[in-house]
Order: structure tokens, then sequence, then C-alpha cells
């Protein structure tokens, strides 16, 4: 199984990390994508895949880390992206629901860190919330200008949109990516995950946030995987193992992980 979105970086991962790498190894979680948000923490994603096997990185500036971040400093990302074990440029996108960053600043460097996927031939992972009309009409043009024959532009992580929004992100060849809180009472979206194609689905823990209904109020870790597949395959009607197989597949595809892994 392969968690597509974990914070590793974050200090509540500091007491105990090694543990934690070793328990999601232990429940067959052989592949850890350790996701940036600012320009530190990327930096420290990138260095943490030097620690572990199996761990690749995500650079990026989140959405609430771009009040002060200019053009220059998103270039700067650039020297990062070059890393062999970098996969995609991420964690970016929009936030109108925290704000934590004016509306304009977030706009402008979300599509400034497009433009550099887009140099950089990588992937996207993408943070949408409450922005849908802004961010689809901004990855629509993007789409349209950045040609990947036969490669998908990347993730939108944690998604929790009806199936009209899905069938939008699918058109413009996104993945979506699902998490332990489609297992939580207020979800509502076993009707939408049940319509995505089974070859555009990958899962994440997003940790320490958003742990399964179990472990609420808990940290999330990589090592629960298992049971948002477990929940996604009981959703679709599936078996686990079919929903792993797939997802794990779907991930590999989307970050080139062959490719990498014949790198070194």
């Amino acid at each position: 199984m392969i968690d597509t979105h974990a914070h590793l970086d974050m200090p509540e991962f500091d007491r105990d990390r090694d543990e934690v790498v070793a328990r999601a190894k232990a429940a067959g979680v052989g592949t850890i994508i350790i996701v940036g948000s600012d320009l530190a923490s990327s930096q420290k994603a990138i260095a943490l895949t030097e620690r572990y096997s199996g761990t690749y990185a995500t650079v990026g500036f989140h959405p609430h880390e771009v009040t002060n971040v200019t053009k220059a400093a998103v270039a700067n990302l650039a020297s990062l992206g070059r890393n062999p074990k970098v996969v995609a440029i991420g964690e970016i996108g929009l936030d109108f629901y925290r704000n934590r960053s004016p509306r304009d600043r977030q706009l402008e460097a979300l599509q400034w860190q497009l433009e550099l996927a887009q140099d950089l031939s990588l992937p996207v992972v993408i943070h949408c919330r409450q922005a849908e009309k802004d961010i689809l009409a901004l990855l629509r043009a993007w789409s349209e200008s950045y040609k990947l024959p036969g490669q998908p532009r990347g993730i939108i992580h944690c998604f929790n949109g009806d199936t009209p929004i899905a069938e939008h992100y699918l058109e413009m060849g996104f993945f979506l990516s699902l998490g332990a809180y489609i297992g939580y009472p207020s979800s509502g979206m076993g009707p939408t995950i049940r319509s995505i194609p089974g070859d555009r689905l990958v899962v994440e823990t997003d940790c320490p946030y958003l742990p399964p209904q179990p472990y609420r109020g808990k940290r999330n870790e990589p090592a629960y995987i298992p049971l948002v597949v477990g929940k996604l395959a009981e959703i679709r009607g599936t078996t686990p193992e079919t929903v792993a197989h797939e997802t794990a597949a779907n991930a590999r595809r989307l970050f080139r992980l062959a490719e990498e892994s014949k790198k070194g």
C-alpha cells in the first residue's frame, strides 16, 4: 500500500519518527510520500527520504504559507524539485475557508507553482477548500496548456466534493485522493466514491491530521492506511486486496515511481 500524503516532517513525529515508519512497514505500507508545505518543510521532506527507504518527497508552498512568498521564492523550489527523490510539486492550492493568506496571494502563488510543475515536468498535489470555482478555472487553463501524453497531471488531495466536481477533475487528468474521513459519520460521500473509476483513486492519511474514526482526537500515522483501504473497499463493494492493489498501482503511475527506482 502507498500513503500518498503524509506530513512526517512535522514536529508531532519528532519524538518517535523511526517507530512510526517501522509501524507503517509492518502494516504493509511500502511507500510513503512526504509532503512539503513551505521551503523549510520541503527541504526536511527530502532529508527524510535519505533516512528512510521507501519514502519520496514533494515540494511546495501550502496556501496557508504564501502571504510573503515571491516569484523568486517559488523559483528556489526548482533546485529542490530536481532532486531524484522529489515526485511532485505540492502541497499547493487554495484555501478560502481558513483564509490564512490573502486570496490574491493564494491565486498568484498557485499560478507560479503550476508553472514550475510544468517547467519540471512534475505532477502536482492540490489542496482545495471552499475554492472550487477558482481552482477549477485555474486548473482547466493549466491542463489545457500542459500536455502530458499518457501521464496524470496530479492529485486532488483529501477530495470531498460531489460527483459533478469529481467529474471535472477527472476530465482534466487528475487522480482523486481519499483519507480516513470517508468513514466519519458525517461523510455522506458514498455515491460519489462509488462513481469514481478504480484506476483514478489513491489513498492517503494526511497525518498527523484526519485519523480514522476509532482514533479520532489522536495523531494519525501511515500505519492506519489499511483502515482507509478497508473503508474504501466497503463503500465500493469490493475487497481490501483489490483496493490496495489498484490504489498502489495508480500511485506508482502518478508519481512515476518505477522511473524513480531506476534512477536509484
